[in-house]
């Protein structure tokens, strides 16, 4: 027999303020339909003031949680991928194990910008084959409205904040590609490329700091790179192509989920796409996709689902995922 992390509950948050494009168009140079031609975005999620990201993350992990049957106590750990804590420390992933009632279990961040959902979750999943726990909460959370330059048209209007969470459970399998849970990873990271894509402050810089990005070459990397370790984590779960039901990508750009998908060989029919309602939300993006796909009723059990994802570092990988 083999054990296997299978998804129980899936959920997320978005915060009540929705901004559309034309918001921007008040104090940039910019249109509704120039940022729509070039990203595909049309309105995102920004969080109140006050709300951080602990919260977004609280409420969505509630959310997976009930999907699940599930409480905080039955928990024996919870991850969370995020660039933008509430602080330098402790980790949103303890503040939300408080929320949640949790005392038993461990929490931890993962930080791998909008790779870091992808990187999360192949952690929890080392966590489960390896016996430490049973069941985790992953969430991906980001409040990046609060690191933007907001004269700066390029990046500005491209991100939002929301949160996704997702509850797996170890069960026994029969080790084959037909198994229900995570089939296969592949992570990936290369530091010669952290110039384009980055936040120019941090704690030992004493500054906040704001995102940068060089687009351009963020596009040439990401596509090339996004549909490479799609094709490798496929290759390791002994499946194809045209295996795939559905693929479930960052939300960072519909461009590059367009281009991903015609270099996978994948029909954009099986593509889950919301980047049009949420923008780019980094780590939280790919469990919000996922969620919202759950509830559009897109992704059934049984689906063989293929996740991915590219972020500063430059850090990139996938999980293949059977629902």
């Amino acid at each position: 027999m083999t054990i296997r992390s299978v998804v129980k509950g899936v959920g997320h948050y978005l915060p009540e303020k929705i901004v559309p494009n034309s918001y921007f168009e008040s104090f940039l140079d910019t249109t509704n339909e120039w940022i729509i031609s070039r990203s595909g975005i049309e309105r995102r999620h920004f969080a109140a003031e006050g709300q951080t990201t602990s919260d977004l993350a609280t409420k969505a992990a509630a959310k997976a949680l009930a999907m699940a049957g599930m409480t905080g106590e039955d928990l024996d750990a919870i991850v969370v991928a995020t660039s933008t804590a509430d602080l330098t420390f402790p980790s949103v992933a303890t503040m939300v194990q408080n929320n949640l009632g949790n005392t038993t279990g461990f929490a931890f961040d993962v930080q791998a910008v909008c790779a870091g959902f992808v990187f999360a979750l192949s952690n929890a999943n080392a966590l489960i084959l390896s016996g430490q726990a049973k069941r985790v909460l992953v969430i991906g959370a980001e409040t990046f409205s609060r690191i933007m330059d907001w004269t700066d048209r390029g990046t500005c209007v491209l991100f939002g904040d929301g949160a996704g969470a997702l509850v797996l459970q170890a069960e026994d399998a029969a080790g084959t590609s037909g198994d229900r849970g995570i089939l296969a990873t592949d992570l990936n990271s290369d530091g010669r490329f952290k110039d384009l894509l980055y936040v120019d402050g941090g704690v030992s810089t004493q500054t906040t700091g704001r995102l940068r990005m060089e687009g351009k070459e963020v596009f040439r990397h990401a596509v090339e790179k996004l549909a490479d370790t799609a094709d490798k984590a496929l290759t390791k779960a002994g499946l194809a192509h045209d295996d795939v039901d559905w693929v479930v990508p960052h939300q960072a750009n519909i461009r590059i989920i367009q281009a991903t998908a015609r270099k996978l060989g994948v029909s954009m029919d099986k593509v889950v796409v919301t980047v049009q309602d949420h923008g780019n939300t980094s780590a939280a993006s790919i469990p919000l996709a996922l969620s919202v796909g759950v509830q559009n009723g897109q992704i059934k059990q049984g689906d063989l689902v293929v996740t991915e994802a590219i972020g500063g570092g430059l850090a990139w990988g996938s999980v293949v995922i059977r629902w």
